[in-house]
């Protein structure tokens, strides 16, 4: 049986694409057959990607290096995409910034800084993928949330404010745009092992704390996510939106 190519024809939008959880996802969005339009500014892990991506087979790698910390720089970047990729079906709002600090060490700019590039530069991707979708009767939104939102979790609190936003944004975006055929989820992944946790001044205390309190003993793999990104792309998906998918091993249920 050949591989899945259940979407192929579809153009998507991934910011973060070359991260921890965003590489292994591009490439399962392009072995079914997208065109995936990666941004990311890392130059090392967008080498990665491409030398990746290069022996997929199938589907078709776009990269942006678009900085998403300059709204404007990033919408101008967009648009050149849109002209030559035509449209976007599917946009991933992963990129992310987490400092961690107390409270009170915060500047009310630091705060800014946080939601300009975790909140308002998905709302600019949106914002240009729209009108396509509107015109297609067709859209995919996955907004990527985090489990941080639990409140679990101190000295993260720029951060976790804006991953509650995006959970927000997904529910309002969801009731304003169902009528033009979109949908919009979002998806909140547990502790992965990815670039995030270095953040932890103890490691393997850290990863005992994440095993013993989730269900499932095993650390979460960037399949996990890849597989829940895939299903919500998919024509399938069509009658499931505002919705928010927690793929964290049963450590916070809802």
């Amino acid at each position: 049986m050949g591989a899945v190519q259940d979407l192929a024809g579809k153009v998507v939008l991934y910011t973060g694409a070359a991260g921890g959880l965003g590489l292994q996802t591009t490439l399962k969005l392009m072995e079914r057959g997208a065109t995936v339009v990666a941004v990311d500014n890392d130059p090392a892990k967008v080498a990665a990607l491409e030398q990746a991506a290069g022996s997929v087979g199938c589907g078709r790698l776009v990269v942006s290096t678009a900085d998403l910390s300059d709204l404007e720089s990033f919408r101008a970047s967009l648009r050149l995409r849109l002209a030559e990729v035509g449209g976007f079906d599917v946009v991933i709002n992963n990129a992310a910034i987490y400092p961690s600090r107390a409270f009170e060490d915060y500047t009310v700019e630091d705060h800014q800084s946080v939601q300009r590039i975790n909140v308002d530069a998905a709302i600019v991707a949106v914002q240009e993928a729209l009108q396509g979708m509107r015109a297609k009767r067709f859209g995919r939104i996955i907004n990527i949330s985090s489990i941080t939102v639990s409140g679990e979790w101190a000295n993260l609190s720029p951060y976790v404010a804006s991953k509650a936003a995006l959970i927000g944004l997904t529910r309002a975006w969801a009731r304003e745009f169902g009528p033009y055929g979109v949908t919009v989820n979002a998806i909140a992944p547990g502790a992965f092992p990815t670039d995030a946790e270095a953040i932890h001044p103890d490691p393997e205390g850290y990863v005992k704390h994440v095993l013993d309190s989730q269900a499932v003993k095993r650390r979460g793999h960037v399949g996990d996510i890849a597989h829940a990104i895939a299903f919500f792309a998919a024509d399938e998906a069509g009658f499931i939106t505002g919705q928010t998918l927690h793929v964290n091993g049963g450590w916070v249920m809802s």
